[in-house]
Order: C-alpha cells, then sequence, then structure tokens
C-alpha cells in the first residue's frame, strides 16, 4: 500500500517536473506556432499556404494585411478575415501602459561588439528586436564588425552574447568562416561548434535576397536565433535597378525586404544587423560647407526603416571611429575602435 502511494507520489512529482519544463520553453520563445491557428474553420492546408510565403508564426499572420493575405493563392477574403479574427484573439495589438513598455525594454538583449568603447557608445551592445544599420567606405570595418558578431552572439547572456545562433546573407561574397575560427579562439570558444551555429546563405539578386527572408523566417520557427546579418543590404538593389527611371520600383522592392526585417525582428526577437554603401554626395554648394559629403544611400526609406544607424570612418592603422548617426535613444556621440586578426577590439596605441 505505502509502495503503492509512493509510486504514485512519484509520478505526480514527473508530471509537475514535465509541466514546469513545457511552461519554461513557452516563456523563452516570444512567438506563438502558426499550428495554434488550425480549427475553427483553419485547416493544416491553409497553414502550409502560409508558411510557404514565409509566414510561420501567429504574430506574422496578425501583423499581415488582408490585401496581403488574399494575394496569397488559395486564400479567400472569407479565409483571410478567419485568419487575421484567430490570430488577434491570440496577439496583443491594443495600447499598452508605459509601465509595461519599459518593463519589455528592460529585457532586451545586447550583443557585445568585441570592444569596450563601442559597446558603452552603443549602451552595451548591439539591440535585439530592432534593425542596426551600419554605413560607410570600404575597408571602414563593417564586415569585420558582422563576423565578430556572428560569434558574440553564441556567448552566454553574462558575457554580452544572445546564447543563439546567427543567420548570415551575403551579397557581396565577403564572408569568411576562417575569420570566425580566429575570433572563436579569443572567446575560447569550440571552432567548429561556433562554423556550425552561423548559417550562410549567397543572395544573387534582389529578388533572391527578399526570398531567404522566407527561408529565415521557418528556420527561426525551429531553432533558437538572435542574430540575422545582411552584409551588404544595397549592393545589389544598385545593380538590379538603374537610372532614374527605375528609383520608384526600386525603393518599394528595399521597402518591402526592410519592412520583413523588421517583421522577424519583432516575431522572434532576434538583433538584425545591415550593412549599407555609401555615395558621394552632390549637392552643389553644399559639399563646399560638408567635411565629409559622404551619404548612404538608400534614401529616407533606409532612414525611416533602421532603429540605430552607425557610421563608420577610418582612422590611423587599424584605428576605425564609430558615430551615432541616428538613434531614438542613444545621443550624438563617436568612439574609437580596432580591426585586429582575432576580430573587433578597443584600439591599442602603438
Amino acid at each position: 500500500m505505502a509502495s503503492r502511494q509512493r509510486q504514485e507520489e512519484e509520478e505526480v512529482d514527473v508530471e509537475n517536473e514535465q509541466q514546469q519544463e513545457e511552461e519554461e520553453e513557452e516563456e523563452e520563445e516570444s512567438y506563438l506556432s502558426i499550428n495554434k491557428l488550425e480549427g475553427n474553420g483553419i485547416n493544416a492546408a491553409d497553414l502550409k499556404k502560409l508558411q510557404e510565403q514565409g509566414l510561420n508564426t501567429v504574430q506574422a499572420v496578425a501583423f499581415t494585411t488582408k490585401k496581403t493575405l488574399t494575394g496569397i493563392k488559395g486564400i479567400s477574403e472569407q479565409k483571410a478575415d478567419k485568419l487575421l479574427a484567430e490570430a488577434k484573439k491570440l496577439v496583443f495589438m491594443g495600447f499598452r501602459s508605459a509601465t509595461d513598455i519599459n518593463k519589455a525594454r528592460s529585457e532586451i538583449i545586447q550583443i557585445t561588439t568585441g570592444s569596450k568603447e563601442f559597446d558603452s557608445l552603443l549602451d552595451g551592445g548591439i539591440e535585439s528586436g530592432s534593425i542596426t544599420e551600419i554605413f560607410g567606405e570600404f575597408r571602414t570595418g563593417k564586415t569585420q564588425i558582422c563576423h565578430t558578431l556572428c560569434v558574440t552572439c553564441q556567448l552566454g547572456y553574462s558575457q554580452g552574447g544572445g546564447e543563439g545562433r546567427a543567420l548570415y546573407i551575403d551579397t557581396e561574397g565577403t564572408f569568411r568562416p576562417e575569420r570566425l575560427l580566429a575570433i572563436a579562439e579569443r572567446y575560447n570558444l569550440n571552432g567548429e561548434h561556433v562554423l556550425d551555429n552561423v548559417s550562410y546563405a549567397r543572395a544573387y539578386n534582389s529578388d533572391h535576397q527578399l526570398e531567404l527572408l522566407v527561408q529565415a523566417s521557418a528556420m527561426m520557427s525551429e531553432s533558437r536565433y538572435a542574430l540575422l546579418i545582411v552584409d551588404s543590404a544595397t549592393a545589389l538593389y544598385r545593380t538590379d535597378y538603374a537610372g532614374r527611371g527605375e528609383l520608384a520600383d526600386r525603393q518599394k522592392h528595399l521597402a518591402r525586404f526592410l519592412r520583413t526585417l523588421q517583421r522577424l525582428a519583432d516575431e522572434f526577437g532576434v538583433a538584425v544587423v545591415i550593412t549599407n554603401q555609401v555615395v558621394a554626395s552632390v549637392d552643389g554648394a553644399g559639399g563646399m560647407f560638408n567635411p565629409d559629403p559622404k551619404k548612404p544611400i538608400g534614401g529616407h526609406i533606409m532612414a525611416h526603416s533602421s532603429t540605430t544607424r552607425l557610421s563608420l570612418r577610418k582612422g590611423k592603422g587599424e584605428m576605425r571611429i564609430c558615430k551615432i548617426y541616428d538613434s531614438p535613444s542613444l545621443p550624438e556621440s563617436e568612439k574609437p575602435f580596432g580591426i585586429y586578426s582575432d576580430g573587433i577590439s578597443d584600439y591599442k596605441e602603438q
């Protein structure tokens, strides 16, 4: 009798532990699987159509317009209304108090750049859940920062990491895995594990670049990713769209790409880092009074889509200087950093 009672108590304890683990997993995930929408006239076939378009979470459906949903083959207006109604039952989209927002902001993860000076400029590091744009001339360290972040995002929270994987979309063919190995050694990480935790794709045109985000969404819904890098976000647009005649089409496509990036940041809480090229400003007399007439390309679309914009310029030797170009919370300021064989670090005077 006593042994049977003990056995029942042990079974209850196991069930409680399993339930607690499931609750913890749900807390860790900031998104809801799209499978939660199944039922009430929504079937698995409908959900598969949405997933093929990169909508892998309930949040993705809730954030999507009815026009976009009806544009998916096989989704009628009535079905779109039903999908949106069910998604909005699960995702809160109304007003919240500033206190709630402040609490949510306090839980944001910041990924170290590898340089304490650089991190102090950013008030801790690269912020999760938003888009950080890094622009500058060639050899200013844009790609080197991206490589360093691919490693530091895998560090523990206490070390300034994001405890997650990295996704890297390369449009210029500058990704070098051997750089990751050198940076991993600096942080005493297993090189093979670091490489396994970085998912890489080469984008060959602007349409392909947008399609890769559909795959990225599916991957993020299956594994924990802390970082998404696009290096560079604008290079392919400069070649795919030529002249002022195609400027409107280019900006529309770029806006759609950047909006999808922001949606992924919102859904999965990843830090999104994009690099951008610069162009010489030819505004006539304005250049006489501007000591640095170069400006980032992409126009107002890029300016309004990026949460934080960082401008890089060259210093002496390995020194590079980062300036806060635009940010909703950081003051306009600049700090030096250095590029070394083991990644980005504080500048060491020689």
